[in-house]
């Protein structure tokens, strides 16, 4: 029997899941967001968005904590054999030019991880 794989959103919403939880050992965690950068929208909304600044490339998460001589983290969260569009690469790419720890994971598990390490400053 096959497992079922979770998508991106349900990884993320089990990494959120973690994060309400582990916030009392990093209270730091509390400050991570998620960006709406993706979703189908009609023409429309999709112009209203844009005209509000929304970003093509622009990474899943967030969270603005400086640890070391980074002044936040950024994760892109991919999925299967899911890889980085080519305006995330250059979106990702500037953030790390301005400071910015920036990572892909795949998965829930491997954003809490890296996350993780970010705040004790093992990156």
């Amino acid at each position: 029997m096959e497992l079922k794989r979770m998508s991106e959103s349900e990884e993320q919403q089990a990494l959120f899941r973690w994060a309400q939880f582990a916030a009392g050992r990093y209270p730091e965690l509390e400050m991570m967001y998620h960006i709406p950068n993706e979703g189908k929208r009609s023409a429309a909304c999709g112009a209203r968005l844009k005209a509000e600044g929304l970003r093509p490339g622009v990474p899943d998460i967030c969270l603005p904590v400086a640890r070391g001589e980074h002044h936040g983290m950024y994760v892109e969260m991919k999925v299967d054999k899911n890889k980085v569009t080519p305006e995330q690469d250059m979106y990702m790419v500037g953030l790390a030019k301005q400071g910015y720890y920036v990572a892909v994971c795949y998965g829930w598990q491997q954003a809490k991880d890296m996350i993780t390490a970010y705040l004790k400053g093992e990156l």
